[in-house]
C-alpha cells in the first residue's frame, strides 16, 4: 500500500505516468509552436498540486536535513527520474522518442516546482509556469513569459499544413532543445566542437540500430548534464546563488554506470550471433550478407523488445 502511494506521488498524484506523457504529447502535437508554454501550463496543472506535498513528505522522512540538504535530496531524486524517463529511447523503437522526451520534460519541470516548494512558494501559482519558461531559457524575464502564457493558443495553426513527418521532426528537435540535449544558446562552442557533437550522435545512432541499449549511457549522461544546468539556474533564481551540493553531487552517477553496463550487455547478443554465423559459415542463396542482415535485425528487435517489456512490467508492478 505504501509503495502504491509513493508511486502516485512520483507521477503527479494520479498514478498514471504513462497517461501524463501521452496527454502532454497530444497537447503539444496539436500546437507545436507553443511547446514551451503548453509544457509549463501542463506541468502546473498536473504536477503543481503534488509538488508541495511531495517536498513535505521528503522533509518528514529526513527531519535532520537542513535547507541545503533538502534541496540536494530533491535534485538527486529528480535527476534519477529524468534519466529513467529518458531511457525509454531505443534503437528499434525510435518512434518512442517523443514519449521519452515528454517524460523527461515533465520530470525536469517537477524538479523546478519542488525546488520552488523548498523555498515556501506555492507550486500551483501561475507564476511558477512563467518562472519555468525563464529557467528553460525560453524568455528573458517572467513578464515576457506571462504575456506568452496569456497569448491565444492558436498561433501555430499555420504549421498544421506541414507533413506529419516534418512536423514530428520539428517537434522532437524543439523538445530536445528544451530538454537541453542540444547545445543551449548560452553555451558558446566552436564549429569543430559542434561537428564532433553531431558526429557522436550519428555514431551512437548507427550502433544503436544493432545494440539499442547503447542509447542508455549516452542519454543518461546527456540528461544529467542538461538537468544540472537547469538546477544551477533554478537555485540561482530561487536562492540567489548556486548550491554546489545541490547542482553537482557525486562525479559518477550510479544511473549512468548501470546504463553503461546494460548497454555493454545488449551488445553481447548481436556479437555472439555474428560469431556463430561466421563459425558455422551459414549462408542464404550462396551469400553470407543476407544472414548477417537477418541476425542483426533480429538481435536488435529482441534486445529492444526485452527492454520495452521489462520497463512496462516494472511500471505495472509499481502502479495500483
Amino acid at each position: 500500500m505504501r509503495r502504491t502511494g509513493r508511486r502516485r506521488a512520483e507521477v503527479g498524484g494520479d498514478g498514471r505516468g504513462d497517461g501524463l506523457q501521452g496527454s502532454l504529447l497530444r497537447e503539444i502535437a496539436a500546437a507545436p509552436g507553443r511547446l514551451p508554454e503548453a509544457l509549463a501550463l501542463f506541468a502546473l496543472r498536473h504536477l503543481g498540486p503534488g509538488a508541495g506535498p511531495s517536498v513535505e513528505r521528503l522533509r518528514a522522512a529526513h527531519p535532520d536535513a537542513d535547507a541545503t540538504a533538502l534541496r540536494a535530496l530533491v535534485v538527486t531524486r529528480g535527476r534519477r527520474r529524468v534519466t529513467a524517463e529518458g531511457s525509454f529511447v531505443g534503437g528499434p523503437f525510435l518512434f518512442l522518442i517523443p514519449v521519452a522526451f515528454c517524460g523527461a520534460l515533465l520530470a525536469q519541470a517537477r524538479i523546478v516546482l519542488e525546488l520552488a516548494a523548498t523555498e515556501g512558494r506555492d507550486t500551483t501559482d501561475p507564476e511558477r509556469a512563467a518562472e519555468l519558461l525563464v529557467l528553460q531559457g525560453v524568455y528573458a524575464d517572467t513578464a515576457a513569459a506571462r504575456a506568452a502564457l496569456d497569448a491565444a493558443p492558436d498561433r501555430s495553426r499555420s504549421e498544421s499544413r506541414q507533413g506529419r513527418v516534418t512536423a514530428l521532426r520539428d517537434l522532437v528537435l524543439r523538445m530536445a532543445w528544451l530538454l537541453g540535449l542540444l547545445t543551449p544558446s548560452d553555451e558558446k562552442v566552436g564549429l569543430w566542437t559542434r561537428i564532433g557533437q553531431w558526429a557522436l550522435v550519428g555514431c551512437v545512432f548507427l550502433v544503436g540500430l544493432v545494440a539499442p541499449l547503447v542509447w542508455l549511457p549516452y542519454m543518461a549522461f546527456s540528461y544529467n548534464r542538461a538537468t544540472n544546468r537547469l538546477v544551477d539556474r533554478a537555485t540561482v533564481f530561487y536562492i540567489g546563488s548556486r548550491d554546489l551540493r545541490t547542482s553537482r553531487g557525486i562525479r559518477v552517477d550510479p544511473a549512468t554506470a548501470v546504463a553503461g553496463l546494460r548497454a555493454l550487455g545488449s551488445m553481447m547478443l548481436p556479437t555472439v550471433a555474428l560469431l556463430l554465423v561466421i563459425a558455422t559459415d551459414t549462408r542464404i542463396a550462396g551469400g553470407r550478407w543476407p544472414v548477417v542482415g537477418i541476425v542483426l535485425t533480429t538481435s536488435c528487435l529482441v534486445t529492444g523488445g526485452w527492454w520495452l517489456w521489462r520497463r512496462r512490467r516494472q511500471r505495472r508492478e509499481a502502479s495500483p
